[in-house]
């Protein structure tokens, strides 16, 4: 049976964390993705979520809050400033971030993630992600600047050298009404 699209980006993220490992939650919203990062990189790991609404860090803590959850820094600010987050004890320990773009549920439509902060994130992670982590993007367009964004991130990302990333299109084609899909982008690991 095929995937629903966050049940897959979950598992693309499975396949490369570890215990110990850093991750980044580029987008906490209600802490869901922020749950799953937390177990999977144990005790001696370490998430760091960011959103650029209160109201999202706020529903992130209690979620994490209710599942004792003490490996995550909630971050209010916006995933561009990923690197002013990123230490040197980071430094290889980084395997990947995911992203669920457009607006948090249930919240204000006119606040959305954009193709120019997510690039930017983007670029800062991947440079400091170890070989073989993931950057999984679950990719919401179903509204004007979500369709902007969408385009902005399939013509980036299918710049990059095949000899130092892969990168994933994961999306289904008989669904209607814009359904989401998903962007992996993994850095291959040196022969």
């Amino acid at each position: 049976m095929l995937k629903h699209v966050i049940a897959y980006a979950h598992e693309l993220m499975e396949q490369v964390i570890h215990p110990g490992d850093t991750v980044i939650d580029a987008t906490c919203g209600n802490g869901n993705d922020t749950l799953v990062l937390s177990r999977l990189v144990g005790d001696e790991g370490k998430v760091l979520a960011f959103d650029i609404q209160e109201q999202a860090i706020e529903m992130t803590s209690k979620h994490l809050t209710m599942h004792d959850v003490t490996n995550t820094t909630l971050i209010l600010d916006s995933h561009q400033r990923v690197d002013h987050y990123i230490t040197a004890e980071d430094e290889g320990k980084l395997a990947g971030a995911i992203f669920n773009l457009g607006y948090l549920p249930g919240s204000s439509k006119a606040i959305t993630t954009n193709a120019e902060s997510t690039i930017t994130a983007i670029e800062k992670i991947r440079h400091s992600m170890k070989p073989g982590g993931r950057i999984v993007l679950v990719v919401y367009h179903g509204h004007a600047e979500g369709a902007i964004e969408k385009e902005g991130l399939l013509a980036h990302v299918k710049e990059y050298d095949q000899k130092q990333y892969a990168v994933l299109q994961y999306r289904f084609l008989n669904q209607k009404n814009n359904p989401p899909f998903i962007i992996a982008i993994e850095k291959k690991k040196k022969k």
